[in-house]
């Protein structure tokens, strides 16, 4: 099975998280998906390593919230 990711899922997911700092179980899904995705161009993954760096760093809080959109 190939997971395909909607267009700009992965630049609207890094405005999103980095605006709200908070990382949900819905994002978390989507970046899970983005990294089984072999078709990434080099700008999405950046995107991805920029958001885990963030993770680790502790600038973005996980949060068990499904969505942040309430």
């Amino acid at each position: 099975m190939q997971v395909q990711l909607l267009p700009n899922a992965i630049s609207e997911l890094f405005a999103q998280v980095s605006a709200s700092g908070r990382i949900t179980l819905a994002d978390r899904y989507g970046l899970m998906a983005a990294v089984l995705d072999e078709s990434l161009e080099e700008e999405q993954r950046s995107a991805i390593d920029r958001l885990i760096r963030a993770l680790y760093k502790g600038r973005i809080v996980v949060v068990d919230e499904l969505s942040a959109i309430m």
